[in-house]
């Protein structure tokens, strides 16, 4: 078990890829710049840049939802292909592209789903669900990921604000529309937020250096902990 200042998704998702990639999990990752030796380590930033090179085509969707403007589309992509800051972190093990990769993802969920037409269909639900996972994945990397649940929040009270404006609509019309974004844009983000935590304290069930921030319940449920199995 380690402490660390950001929530569990994003390095449980690099522990994923290089556990299946042949990793050990010995390398200390202390500082910047230290050798890999023999550590297999290809694999974890392989993966956090085939995560990074995702908001390319969300970038280029998401404008495309906006605007159907194949020039804008292709120079939105083009402004990211080129991003120096957006080559270089695509290059390392970090967490920002996996964030970019739910953020961007988030935004072209969202565009998606204004662009359905018909209500309450199968594409409506389904973009409107794929929005919140995106919002809990940004949330679960780095709580900066909050930024985009305060857009798409800000978007969606937009929508619920015009759909109320809609005097030829019933008022139980505009209540389903807010129970089904309240479902799935607050209920399934908390949810995952949740899970993800529960697969994080289940996998890191040995004691680490980050014990001692957390209570002497916590730790004695950590083996290896001189509190293991204690009564408490």
């Amino acid at each position: 078990f380690f402490f660390d200042v950001h929530p569990p998704l994003g390095k449980m998702l690099i522990a994923g890829m290089g556990y299946t990639t042949g990793y050990n999990g010995t390398h200390p990752f202390e500082k910047p710049g230290d050798p890999y030796d023999d550590h297999s380590y290809m694999g974890m930033r392989v993966g956090c840049t085939l995560l990074g090179c995702a908001i390319v085509p969300f970038s280029f969707l998401t404008v495309w939802q906006f605007t159907h403007s194949l020039t804008a589309s292709c120079l939105a992509a083009a402004f990211l292909i080129f991003d120096i800051g957006v080559i270089v972190l695509n290059r390392y093990i970090l967490l920002d592209p996996i964030l970019l990769f739910f953020i961007s993802g988030s935004v072209f969920a969202m565009a998606s789903f204004r662009s359905v037409k018909e209500p309450f269909t199968t594409a409506w639900w389904s973009w409107l669900t794929l929005t919140g996972a995106m919002l809990a994945g940004a949330i679960s990397v780095k709580f900066v990921g909050l930024f985009v649940v305060l857009y798409v929040g800000i978007f969606t009270i937009g929508q619920l604000w015009f759909i109320l404006g809609d005097v030829s609509k019933p008022f139980l019309y505009t209540l389903k529309h807010f129970i089904a974004r309240a479902i799935c844009l607050i209920a399934v983000p908390i949810v995952l937020y949740i899970s993800f935590f529960y697969i994080h304290l289940t996998i890191l069930s040995k004691s680490g250096s980050g014990d001692g921030f957390y209570s002497s319940l916590f730790q004695s449920t950590l083996e290896g902990n001189r509190l293991y199995n204690a009564s408490m």
